[in-house]
């Protein structure tokens, strides 16, 4: 029993099967029929550069950053203090803008500006906005 269960395996050389004269190997490929897969709940869906996802995306992380350049939100040069009002400080870190916004700041808000994004496409898909 173990050795007609040996024959009717594929064998295979690197990546490609060796099919054997003796028992041939249908592929899988040919055997089931293919059928289509649903998108399901967190399927990809790839739309035009002006979809409603797309612009809010856009619009949260720009606000972000422009929130953090023009020191409306804390920053590596501007740190928030116990009644959240900023502080110019100097954190040490070189930067060419007037402003000093720097790389870390950067980061720091495209990441937060991201992150409500997503709190809203996934708010607004839940409620059947989106």
């Amino acid at each position: 029993m173990a050795a007609a269960a040996m024959t009717s395996l594929p064998h295979f050389t690197g990546l490609k099967p060796r099919h054997s004269a003796a028992s041939p190997v249908k592929s899988l490929a040919a055997v089931l029929p293919s059928k289509r897969r649903g998108r399901g709940a967190l399927g990809a869906r790839c739309g035009f550069i002006g979809s409603p996802t797309n612009l809010i995306m856009v619009a949260s992380t720009s606000l972000m950053l422009f929130a953090g350049r023009f020191g409306l939100a804390p920053s590596a040069n501007r740190k928030a203090t116990a009644g959240l009002k900023l502080e110019v400080r100097d954190s040490g870190l070189q930067t060419g803008d007037p402003a000093g916004f720097t790389l870390a700041d950067t980061l720091a808000c495209g990441t937060v500006g991201h992150i409500i994004g997503v709190g809203v496409v996934l708010g607004l898909k839940n409620i059947g906005v989106l």
